[in-house]
């Protein structure tokens, strides 16, 4: 695991401090790898999941700095969704 990805992890664990997400996301960062949101945690994998949430890694910063709303990064296409639009928004509600 690179340092980029451990950075992340731990990025997203900060954020879902104190709430509870009822689903499984996969964030994908291009060139770096993927990291999993589920019941069990954050960790990095490339199992499935629910959703799929697909950027660079200057975007995925943006996005858990606060510096980027992900539905304006979606909009935009910086963000790619596969999967379960539902589940997407509701990880959304828990990052902001």
């Amino acid at each position: 695991m690179t340092y980029i990805m451990d950075e992340a992890v731990t990025a997203i664990e900060k954020k879902l401090e104190g709430s509870m997400f009822d689903g499984s996301a996969k964030f994908e960062i291009e060139n770096e790898g993927s990291i999993i949101i589920d019941s069990s945690g954050v960790r990095v994998s490339n199992d499935e999941t629910d959703v799929t949430l697909s950027a660079s890694l200057e975007t995925f910063q943006e996005i858990l700095e606060g510096d980027l709303d992900s539905t304006s990064a979606f909009m935009t296409g910086r963000l790619q969704l596969d999967g379960d639009m539902s589940t997407a928004m509701r990880l959304a509600s828990v990052l902001s």
